[in-house]
C-alpha cells in the first residue's frame, strides 16, 4: 500500500460515515497574520470550530497540506520533515468522543489491517483546568483496546491547542509498536527510543483558552483528528524512514546516482527541502528577506549547500526539479500546472545564492589578509559565524577556504552561537502564533469585512483587473495585495477612500447565502483562490455594492464600521499592489 492508497482509503471510509470531503486548504493562509504557513489541519477551520456554520455541514474530512519551520536544522536526520501531510476527520458540534474513537479503530484495524496488538493510546490524566479523562479510556477499552496499553499523561502530551490561545481541549493519541526492543522496564508511549510511534490524534476541543490564561466551555463540542500521512505509509512498508517510501525514494536514488561525495543526511535534505520548497512556491511563495519568503530562501540555500557537498553539478537542479514532479505529480497535481514558475524560481534563487557565495568568499579573503598581516594563523569562531549570520556563508565553506590559506579555523564557540542563533529563530517562528490561530474577534471581523468593500472599490477605479492577491488581517490593520501594473495615484486612493466610506455611512445589510461553487459564479460573485473551494461555498453579499465568495465572518451592517482610512499605498511584487488601511471608530 502506497500513500496515495491510503489517502484514498481514509477520504472513501469517512465519506461513507457521512462526511463531505474538503480541498485541503493553500499552505499559505488566507486572511491569517498569527502562522507563516497552514501548520495543521483545524488551521483552516477555526471559524467553524468556534460556531461559524460550514456550508458542507458538521461532519468533514480532508487531507491538508501542512508545514512546520522549527526543525528546519533537524532535517538530514531519519524522521523530520518540514512539508507533510495530515489526513484529518472533523465533527463540528455533531458526533464527539465515542464515535471519534470508534471510527479510528474501525480505520486502523480494518481498513488499514494494523493489529491491534501492535497499537497502544494514551489519555488526558487531568489536572485544576480539566477532569481525568476516563471516558476516553472506557471508549477505548468498550473498542478491544486493553487496559495495560491505555496510558494518563498530563498537558504537555494529552492536551492540544494551537497557539497561546484558542479553542483546545484533551486529546487521546494513538502509537505504534515497531517491535524493537523496551529501552527500560519503564519503556511507555511517551518515550523517546522509537518503540513507539504516534500515528494519529484525536483531540475533544471542547474548551477556549483565555489571554489570562483561565479557560472557558465552547459553546459547542468538537472532534479534531490528525494523522501523518508520510509516518503511517513509512510503518505499513515496514520501513525505517520516510526517505525509504515511494514520496522519497526515487529522488535519493537520483542524488545517490549524481554524487561524487555521497552522504545520506546531505540527500534528505535536498530530497526534503525541494520538495518543502516546489509546494510552497506551486501555493504562491516566493523568496525574500522577510517572514514566509524568507523560509522558502532559507530552504532553497540550505538545499543549494547541500548539493554543492554532494559535488552534484548546480546545472542538474532543472532535472531534478522536473523528476520530483514526476515523482509527486499524482498526489499533488498543482506542481505539475505550476512546473514553469517552480524551475523559474528555484533556478533564479540558485543563481543569487551563487553570488552570495561569491561575495561571502570575497569578504573571507580580505579577513585572512588581515590576519595574515597580524602574523595570526586561527580564523576565530566568531568571524566564522559573522560571515554565516551576515553572508549566509556556509562555515563547511569558510573552514575549507581557510585551511586552503593554510589557515587553522577555531569551531569552539561557532556551535554555541549557532545555538543561540537557532534559538531566536525559533522563537522568532513560534511568535508568529501569539495571539493564538483563532484571533476572531470584533474588530478583525470589521477589518475582514472592509476588505470586501475596499476590493469592490478598487475594481470600480482601477478596472477588474485590479483582483485580490491576498491580504493579511490584525486587530491593528489590514493589509490588501491586488493586482495592478503602476503606482495607484493619490487621485485613485482618494476615490476608492471615498468610495468605502459612501457603502459604511449607507449602512448596507450583509447577508451570507450558500449554494453550490458554479450557483456563486453564475450569481456574479467574486472567487478568490478558485481550487480551494467545496461543492458548497459561502457568498457574503454587502447590500447592492460586492458579492464574494468567503468563509466569513462579517458584521451584519456596514453602519459599524467606523472611518475607512488608507495609510499607505506601495508595491508588493511585479504586477502587484499593497494597500495598508485602519478603521477609526
Amino acid at each position: 500500500m502506497n500513500a496515495i492508497e491510503i489517502r484514498n482509503k481514509f477520504l472513501n471510509y469517512f465519506k461513507g460515515k457521512n462526511h463531505k470531503i474538503i480541498p485541503s486548504a493553500p499552505l499559505i493562509p488566507e486572511n491569517d497574520p498569527s502562522v507563516l504557513f497552514t501548520t495543521a489541519g483545524m488551521h483552516p477551520l477555526v471559524p467553524y470550530l468556534l460556531g461559524e456554520k460550514h456550508p458542507e455541514g458538521t461532519r468533514l474530512a480532508d487531507y491538508q497540506k501542512c508545514l512546520r519551520t522549527v526543525d528546519i536544522d533537524e532535517v538530514g536526520d531519519n524522521r523530520h520533515l518540514t512539508f507533510f501531510e495530515m489526513l484529518g476527520n472533523w465533527s463540528l458540534g455533531d458526533y464527539f468522543k465515542e464515535d471519534s474513537i470508534k471510527y479510528s479503530m474501525e480505520f486502523l484495524t480494518k481498513e488499514l489491517n494494523i493489529p491491534i496488538e501492535k497499537l497502544s493510546v494514551t489519555c488526558f490524566k487531568g489536572d485544576n483546568d480539566a477532569p481525568r479523562d476516563e471516558e476516553t479510556a472506557r471508549i477505548w477499552q468498550e473498542n478491544g483496546m486493553p487496559k495495560e496499553r491505555i496510558y494518563f499523561f498530563g498537558k504537555d502530551d494529552n492536551w492540544w491547542i494551537a497557539g497561546d490561545t484558542g479553542p483546545c481541549g484533551p486529546d487521546t493519541e494513538i502509537f505504534y509498536d515497531t517491535g524493537k526492543e523496551k529501552c527500560s522496564e519503564d519503556c511507555n508511549p511517551s518515550c523517546g527510543c522509537g518503540k513507539y510511534v504516534e500515528i494519529w490524534n484525536n483531540v475533544f476541543m471542547e474548551y477556549y483558552k483565555n489571554q489570562d490564561g483561565t479557560y472557558t466551555k465552547l459553546k459547542q463540542r468538537n472532534v479534531d483528528t490528525g494523522l501523518g500521512l508520510e509516518r503511517i505509509n513509512m510503518l505499513l512498508q515496514g520501513k525505517e524512514t520516510p526517505f525509504d517510501t515511494e514520496i522519497f525514494k526515487p529522488m535519493m536514488d537520483k542524488l545517490k546516482e549524481l554524487a561524487k561525495n555521497d552522504n545520506i543526511a546531505s540527500r534528505r535534505i535536498v530530497a526534503e527541502h525541494l520538495r518543502s520548497s516546489m509546494m510552497i512556491i506551486a501555493d504562491g511563495g516566493k523568496p525574500s528577506n522577510i517572514d514566509r519568503g524568507y523560509i522558502l530562501r532559507r530552504l532553497i540555500r540550505r538545499m543549494i549547500r547541500h548539493l554543492n557537498k554532494l559535488g552534484i553539478d548546480l546545472a542538474k537542479l532543472e532535472e531534478l526539479i522536473i523528476l520530483n514532479t514526476k515523482i509527486l505529480g499524482e498526489m499533488y497535481p498543482e506542481l505539475i500546472e505550476n512546473k514553469e514558475n517552480i524551475v523559474k524560481t528555484i533556478i533564479e534563487e540558485k543563481e543569487k545564492f551563487a553570488k552570495t557565495l561569491e561575495n561571502g568568499e570575497k569578504e573571507l579573503q580580505k579577513e585572512l589578509n588581515k590576519l595574515r598581516e597580524k602574523n595570526i594563523d586561527t580564523l576565530s569562531a566568531e568571524e566564522v559565524f559573522r560571515l554565516y549570520e551576515t553572508y549566509g556563508f556556509p562555515q563547511e565553506v569558510t573552514k575549507e577556504i581557510a585551511e586552503e590559506n593554510g589557515f587553522k579555523i577555531d569551531l569552539g564557540t561557532f556551535d554555541k552561537l549557532f545555538k543561540e542563533h537557532q534559538e531566536k529563530s525559533r522563537l522568532g517562528s513560534e511568535q508568529k502564533f501569539k495571539g493564538g490561530l483563532a484571533e476572531q474577534n470584533e474588530q478583525t471581523i470589521a477589518y475582514h469585512t472592509a476588505t470586501h468593500l475596499l476590493h469592490k472599490a478598487l475594481q470600480i477605479v482601477l478596472g477588474e483587473h485590479a483582483t485580490q492577491k491576498g491580504s493579511n488581517i490584525t486587530t491593528e490593520r489590514l493589509r490588501f495585495d491586488f493586482a495592478h501594473p503602476q503606482k495607484v495615484t493619490k487621485e485613485e486612493l482618494d476615490e476608492v477612500e471615498r468610495i468605502v466610506n459612501e457603502q459604511i455611512q449607507r449602512d448596507l445589510k450583509v447577508t451570507c447565502e450558500e449554494m453550490t461553487y458554479d450557483e456563486a459564479k453564475a450569481s456574479g460573485a467574486i472567487g478568490l483562490f478558485e481550487n480551494k473551494y467545496g461543492d458548497k461555498v459561502k457568498v457574503y453579499t454587502i447590500g447592492d455594492f460586492s458579492k464574494e465568495i468567503c468563509g466569513g465572518p462579517h458584521v451584519e451592517h456596514t453602519g459599524v464600521l467606523g472611518t475607512f482610512k488608507i495609510k499607505k499605498e506601495e508595491a508588493s511584487s511585479a504586477g502587484v499592489r499593497r494597500i495598508k488601511a485602519v478603521l477609526i471608530k
